[in-house]
């Protein structure tokens, strides 16, 4: 049976994670990632399912995996699989969430006024923006899920981070970029635009910019994953992105 678009992605998805990882344990049904570094990083430590599971013995899995840890995740790529979870895992007090696979199925815009960039570019605005939405948390927490991004270069063979500057030079908007050209797939993660920046085209540049290169390295898969219940899905869609698939997230904190 061939593997399908949603396959392909999943594996990808699976691959990142170990990959980006300092340590991975295998748990039945899926593994278990862990990056010390990190440890206010709910993504940087984590259980994801990617295989059959019983879901009832998964939040028991989890505890087992993450217990040492303040916080529980778990991410399920499997739409079924998660949607099977969900019952067991709400019962254990994790919140559940719906994530949309979305597959770029327009055409790819030419070039791009974006520009790949280095973590030291998008700091100091990517910082802010982690203070408005988290402004009980100490530095500590915020210097962590600010340089975690440095890790995502572990995770596929091209990962850039792309951002698009204001005639100023400061970087109003920014993304991340994952590539495997073997498999000819392509990640848009993290697309992010500070509050002073908003509604200028600063987002529309990075996409623009990111589905370019990604073509340009043979990528004919490129997807981005977006929350089921927030708005910038429908602003994906209207810049060709369209829903192949759903996965589920669970969070206990």
């Amino acid at each position: 049976m061939p593997i399908s678009e949603l396959q392909r992605i999943n594996t990808f998805l699976s691959a990142f994670a170990r990959r980006q990882a300092a340590r991975v344990v295998d748990l039945p049904g899926g593994f278990a990632v862990y990056d010390d570094a990190y440890a206010h990083s709910y993504t940087n430590n984590q259980v994801f399912i990617d295989a059959a599971v019983d879901p009832e013995a998964v939040p028991a899995l989890a505890e087992e995996a993450l217990g040492r840890l303040s916080h529980r995740m778990v991410s399920v790529l499997d739409d079924e699989t998660g949607a099977a979870c969900a019952e067991p895992l709400i019962r254990a007090g994790y919140t559940h969430s719906v994530y949309l696979v979305m597959r770029h199925e327009g055409p790819v815009p030419p070039g791009g006024p974006a520009e790949a960039v280095d973590l030291d570019a998008i700091r100091v605005p990517h910082t802010r923006q982690w203070r408005d939405l988290l402004p009980d948390s100490d530095d500590e927490v915020l210097r962590q899920l600010v340089d975690r991004r440095e890790v995502r270069h572990r995770g596929a063979d091209v990962v850039h981070f792309i951002g698009s500057r204001t005639e100023e030079g400061e970087v109003a908007s920014w993304a991340d970029l994952y590539m495997d050209p073997t498999a000819g797939i392509a990640q848009i993660e993290d697309l992010a635009t500070s509050g002073a920046h908003l509604r200028r085209g600063h987002a529309d540049a990075v996409l623009t910019t990111a589905l370019s290169l990604a073509a340009a390295e043979g990528c004919g898969t490129r997807f981005l994953i977006a929350e089921a219940a927030d708005w910038p899905r429908h602003w994906y869609e209207r810049r060709g992105f369209s829903v192949i698939g759903r996965s589920h997230g669970f969070e206990r904190s």
